[in-house]
């Protein structure tokens, strides 16, 4: 198996070869035989705002696959021939490298990084207990529907400037979306506002935003990277920290195995649930974005005895 800056080292250079257009099995995709804008995206939020608002003239093309942890997403020769031919990509920069590239080789034109809307942060509630100091930037900017809500409206900017001839009604899409993640944002208030508790402990910290918006704090066992382990030390930690405040559900999520967290609910006699971070898609699973979200807040309410 050949090493990570080695895939990465052949990523890059089947990325030139698509530019230099010494691939003759490529060609023009940037529209389908129907005039659809084909969209490349890198992973399922992004999926989810560019088909909301694309409708029915795209065809988004989602890199990573369902039941995938999509960090450190590994592009084949033919994801990156899509990057190359797609009419516009929508993407994270930082958070998946080999995407980076393939943007970076193929696609700087027709590219748009969402982080330049809605600026990624750190910050207590933004970093994990394996990562010192809580300056690394959190990508999980869609776990606060507003920041969502953004992206909406610019990623429907950019499909207007790519395909003129839709503007309106990419336009309205995008507003209609943006207003459907305003109102979820008043469910969260509403929902988490009146709570015994405030305190989320999470096995990965995926949940700063989302904890910065409805003014809770996350415990988290790892940090911004899921497969990071974390030390005996820094279990005991956060288990002494989940007693302190009276923890009674430790979060656990369903793209990474659930050892360490139900190994920690039971050091401090608490049960585990699912808190989705939403990066993808469970494989067969069902409902999409705003069904996974209101599952998140009614999971959050019984966790923390919200009336």
């Amino acid at each position: 198996m050949l090493s990570r800056s080695l895939q990465r080292a052949a990523v890059a250079g089947v990325a030139a070869l698509l530019a230099l257009g010494t691939l003759s099995a490529c060609s023009d995709s940037s529209t389908d035989s129907t005039g659809r804008t084909t969209v490349v995206t890198g992973f399922y939020p992004l999926q989810f705002v560019t088909e909301k608002v694309g409708g029915p003239d795209v065809d988004v093309v989602n890199l990573a696959q369902p039941g995938a942890e999509p960090h450190d997403m590994e592009l084949s020769p033919a994801q990156v021939a899509q990057v190359a031919n797609a009419g516009l990509v929508v993407y994270l920069k930082g958070f998946q490298p080999q995407l980076d590239e393939a943007v970076a080789q193929n696609a700087g034109d027709r590219a748009f990084d969402v982080a330049a809307v809605t600026p990624l942060v750190g910050g207590p509630n933004h970093q994990g207990a394996n990562e010192e100091g809580g300056n690394a930037p959190d990508p999980h900017f869609w776990l606060d529907p507003t920041r969502l809500a953004v992206v909406a409206k610019d990623v429907a900017k950019k499909l207007a400037e790519r395909d003129p001839a839709h503007a309106a009604g990419y336009t309205e899409r995008g507003d209609a979306l943006a207003a459907e993640l305003t109102k979820l944002d008043a469910e969260f208030t509403a929902g988490l506002a009146n709570c015994q508790r405030h305190e989320i402990v999470t096995s990965h910290a995926a949940f700063g935003y989302l904890a910065d918006r409805y003014k809770l704090k996350q415990i988290a066992l790892s940090g911004l990277t899921p497969d990071t382990e974390p030390t005996p030390q820094q279990v005991a930690a956060v288990a002494a920290e989940a007693r302190q405040y009276g923890a009674t559900t430790i979060f656990f999520e369903t793209l990474v195995s659930p050892k360490v967290a139900q190994t920690l609910a039971e050091q401090v006699g608490a049960k585990t649930a699912v808190l989705d971070p939403l990066e993808g898609l469970a494989e067969g699973g069902t409902g999409d974005y705003f069904s996974v979200m209101r599952a998140n807040l009614a999971t959050l309410r019984t966790a923390l005895g919200c009336s």
